[in-house]
């Protein structure tokens, strides 16, 4: 792989997009032509007929787009790749002191968290235990918060969730009064939260919506439900990367604090000293690379954002570069935490390396 050691010295005067993203040639933005058609073809060859949409982004433009079978303008789930942005909001959330700090019980501001007894969870055997009451907030954006998970002590198993997650943006709503258990539909919800603090900012465009799945029929889902889902264009998608990539800053305006992007986006300390070594994938909401172990043959400073239906966001400030899959063409197999969607995370090196070794 090549990585520049001849960008310009002031390449963080490299601003962001206005309403609409500018394109550039390759050569432009230190880019290989030829070998970034290489990763085309290969990613035409690797879909046969399948729909893909791929964008990359350097230097804050445009260096490629390729659409097949999918119309590029229209709005995709983001799923778990949502997590992402639920970290940014919660890094938001802390700096204006409506979070006093990520390692705050949660329960001292969404207390409603804890009254979830048997038969009440969303399956059978998963309710509130004791020990849910010490989760922090720290906790359930990294995975490791063991909420409604028997046996599963705060802060020591990666175990990728949906209903924590449900916790920790319901809890930060609530801070905002922005959302009620007893009417969780009728206030603004942790979404208009997320469009007031780094959508309009940004100038994105995307929407969201709640979700719930299938359980049993005592499930208090207003206290556990209700995830908040984000649907976006791989433009909107992008905006969100290159904000990451910016540290949290979007021409010259603080949206996230830098800190808080510098410590999400890298293995968390949780995972480090309770997981081996092939588990040190996960940060505070991101996918990292600083332990080597989610693309080994790619830059260790690159993270991504990760969904179900092949969402993904990768990040690499390296290489001042952006990657936006929506879906992508990559297997994915089992649960996200599973070891063989760790495995096949690797696979996207495929696609992601091409991509990287077209940067002179």
């Amino acid at each position: 792989m090549n990585i520049p050691d001849n960008e310009p010295k002031a390449r963080h005067l490299i601003g962001c997009p206005n309403k609409e993203w500018e394109s550039a040639n390759p050569e432009e933005l230190g880019i290989d032509r030829y070998k970034l058609a290489e990763a085309g073809r290969y990613q035409s060859e690797i879909a046969v007929d399948q729909p893909y949409r791929i964008l990359i982004i350097r230097h804050g433009k445009i260096a490629a787009e390729w659409n097949f079978r999918y119309d590029p303008t229209i709005k995709a789930n983001q799923a778990s790749a949502s997590k992402s942005t639920f970290s940014s909001v919660l890094g938001i959330a802390i700096q204006e002191g409506v979070i006093n700090s990520e390692n705050d019980q949660v329960a001292n501001y969404y207390p409603e968290m804890l009254d979830v007894g048997p038969g009440e969870g969303p399956k059978e055997g998963r309710y509130v235990f004791p020990e849910n009451s010490d989760i922090t907030f720290r906790q359930l954006i990294g995975n490791t918060s063991g909420y409604m998970k028997p046996g599963e002590n705060c802060g020591q198993v990666f175990n990728y969730q949906t209903f924590g997650m449900n916790i920790l943006t319901h809890a930060i709503a609530s801070a905002y009064n922005l959302y009620k258990t007893s009417l969780p539909e009728r206030g603004g919800g942790f979404g208009t939260l997320t469009e007031w603090k780094i959508r309009d900012p940004i100038g994105g465009r995307w929407s969201w919506t709640y979700k719930n799945f299938n359980m049993q029929p005592k499930a208090k889902l207003g206290i556990f439900g209700y995830m908040t889902n984000y649907q976006m264009t791989p433009r909107d998608m992008a905006r969100l990367g290159w904000l990451w990539l910016k540290k949290g800053d979007w021409n010259g305006n603080s949206i996230i604090p830098s800190a808080w992007i510098e410590k999400a986006t890298k293995v968390s300390t949780e995972i480090l000293e309770n997981e081996p070594a092939e588990r040190h994938v996960y940060g505070l909401g991101f996918w990292c690379n600083d332990q080597g172990q989610v693309w080994p043959n790619l830059p260790l400073d690159s993270f991504a954002a990760s969904g179900a239906g092949n969402q993904h966001i990768w990040v690499c400030p390296s290489l001042d570069l952006v990657v936006v899959q929506s879906p992508g063409i990559y297997p994915s197999r089992g649960s996200f935490d599973s070891s063989e969607q760790i495995e096949d995370r690797r696979a996207m090196q495929g696609l992601l390396g091409r991509i990287a070794d077209a940067i002179w």
